[in-house]
């Protein structure tokens, strides 16, 4: 059971030969292998938060609950909206790379929208929890994001079809998840920490880029305009990669001009998995899976994922350090 749990915290998927039952089925239909960077947002956030002295664990919690809920409220209505919309069909890829909560008959349509409506509920408690301890701003920045995650996919905006995900991307979960949880937690925001919310923000935003070069081909032939559609293969890969390079100078300036704390430089620690990550996009991709790949025929997005995890951990445990030498020093 416990390694069912991980190989879908992971990979969302499950090893070969085992059948989604109970709990391991709800988990394969709300893809927790991507929330590590609602989790890295909403944790970036609090940090910048408790290294000001504002430090509260349990609202902490509260808003790391309340948008994973959101996150899964978020996939879950992506698949029942592209399977209505027929973009989801069994040769698209992401029929492949993950189990597909109606195509592949975990749940009916009814019961997946049963779920969201759940989910959605409990956020709803929690966003007027928070709105009645911090006020309006809180309620602006949930109908923000929910505005921005439902027109992802949802006609008439549909944001993704019109060249706009990666923007939509690096604002949910750079200035509304990493401003946002930081509000919730001080009661007030600065400008410093909408700068600061910008590096992970543009991380998110690379991985989006990595899965719409996956589908590229597909979604041409769909007529789905996503930026690297708009772009162009090459150049939304060359773009793709300036991004992932950008980031680390954008750190350095934000640290210069005291928006992030020193300690935020360890990202540079992960430049090693960059170059290779680099070199894995000017290269082919392969014509078949490399050995124990986990999420075939996604190829750059995985690419973009690993370094993501790193960057987002290396962020983390630099706001942590130099929170600590606060304390000592």
């Amino acid at each position: 059971m416990l390694k069912d749990v991980w190989s879908v915290i992971q990979t969302c998927n499950l090893p070969s030969g085992r059948t989604p039952r109970g709990l391991i089925k709800w988990l394969l239909i709300v893809r927790p292998c991507v929330m590590s960077m609602t989790a890295t947002s909403v944790l970036i956030g609090a940090l910048l938060a408790w290294d000001r002295g504002y430090v509260r664990v349990d609202l902490t919690l509260l808003v790391l609950l309340g948008l994973l809920l959101a996150h899964a409220v978020n996939n879950m209505a992506n698949d029942l909206i592209d399977a209505k919309e027929g973009v989801d069909t069994p040769e698209y890829p992401r029929a492949s790379y993950a189990p597909h909560p109606i195509l592949d008959g975990l749940v009916s349509e009814r019961e997946l929208l049963l779920a969201i409506l759940v989910a959605n509920g409990l956020d709803v408690l929690i966003a007027v929890y928070l709105t009645l301890v911090r006020g309006w701003p809180i309620l602006a920045f949930a109908l923000a994001g929910a505005f921005l995650s439902l027109g992802y996919v949802a006609p008439p905006l549909s944001f993704k079809r019109r060249g706009l995900g990666e923007l939509v991307a690096l604002i949910v979960w750079g200035p509304l998840m990493i401003g946002g949880t930081y509000y919730a937690i001080a009661g007030h925001i600065d400008a410093r920490v909408w700068l600061a919310s910008l590096p992970y923000g543009l991380m998110v935003a690379v991985v989006l880029m990595g899965k719409h070069l996956d589908k590229y081909d597909i979604d041409r032939r769909k007529g789905i305009r996503t930026l690297p559609v708009l772009l162009g293969f090459e150049r939304a890969r060359r773009w793709t990669m300036a991004l992932m390079i950008a980031i680390y100078p954008l750190v350095l300036l934000l640290v210069l001009l005291k928006a992030l704390p020193v300690g935020t430089l360890l990202v540079f620690l992960s430049i090693p998995r960059l170059l290779t990550v680099l070199r894995m996009y000017n290269e082919p991709k392969p014509q078949t899976p490399p050995p124990n790949w986990p999420v075939w025929p996604l190829w750059y997005v995985a690419i973009a994922m690993w370094l993501n995890r790193l960057v987002g951990g290396l962020f983390l445990l630099g706001l942590v350090l130099d929170l600590v030498l606060d304390l000592v020093v």
